[in-house]
């Protein structure tokens, strides 16, 4: 499975997360759904890392489940609901994984390849890829996790449209409701993509930790004030913000600590 679902260290303090099957469109098997939280885990754990991209290796994203494997995985109730376990311990893993994650996307990116696209933080399309959630093709529903992700990209009456027709968006109106936020062609992806890496990496690991803490806290509905006040009034006793604020002074760039 290490080669289905493998991490990719670069050396601009990003890495890689490749699903890794291109004779199969990136189909996603139930132990590639396993395996993603370790590589997850993995990016999380190495402080030289400070953003993960999420990619399907062969110029495909991801076509979705392993059709293979659905007559088992869906033979009783009981079997496709341990499936879904592992599919959302997925989709758990990237979102709220504490460093940025970015979904770079070339050709279909559906079904399953879609949650895990809107389970990043944000997504980079490849002008000529297609998008779609398909379980009314098939007689499944879309889960809660997976549905409230969709709505918050693309608003409500959107994903009613999505969910309902099950068809494929081509990239260009993936990016006009909000399912993909940058369109880019394929010769400037590697481009873009390495200049989002310069940025992060340049940027404060405790801003953007602490940042994509209150913006869980919101996207889960709770508006905690005391605990977004604590991150904020932390922000300003911590050594980024004295690095920082001098940088700021000294008309220089900040040299923030790796951690």
């Amino acid at each position: 499975m290490e080669n289905l679902i493998l991490l990719q260290r670069h050396d601009n303090h990003a890495a890689t997360l490749w699903i890794n099957r291109p004779d199969k469109r990136n189909a996603l098997s139930v132990a590639m759904w396993a395996a993603i939280p370790a590589c997850v885990a993995e990016a999380v754990a190495d402080p030289e890392i400070k953003l993960l991209f999420v990619r399907g290796a062969g110029g495909v994203f991801a076509a979705g489940a392993d059709i293979s494997e659905m007559p088992e995985v869906y033979a009783t109730a009981e079997a496709a609901l341990l499936n879904d376990e592992k599919i959302q311990g997925s989709m758990k893993a990237l979102e709220d994984c504490p460093k940025p994650v970015i979904a770079l996307i070339e050709g279909p990116c559906v079904g399953g390849g879609c949650g895990i696209a809107l389970a990043c933080d944000l997504r980079i399309g490849v002008e000529g890829s297609r998008y779609g959630v398909t379980p009314a093709k098939l007689g499944l529903v879309y889960g809660a996790g997976d549905t409230r992700r969709l709505i918050q990209a693309v608003g409500l009456s959107k994903a009613k449209d999505i969910l309902f027709t099950g068809r494929l968006l081509d990239s260009a109106e993936a990016l006009s409701s909000g399912l993909i936020d940058r369109l880019v062609t394929a010769a400037e992806l590697e481009t873009v993509a390495a200049d989002y890496a310069a940025r992060i990496s340049a940027a404060s690991v405790y801003s953007i930790r602490a940042q994509k803490q209150i913006l869980a806290m919101l996207r889960g509905g709770c508006d905690d004030a005391e605990a977004s006040r604590a991150l904020f009034g932390a922000s300003f006793t911590g050594e980024d913000f004295k690095e920082g604020f001098a940088a700021f002074m000294e008309k220089r760039p900040a040299q923030f600590p790796v951690r």
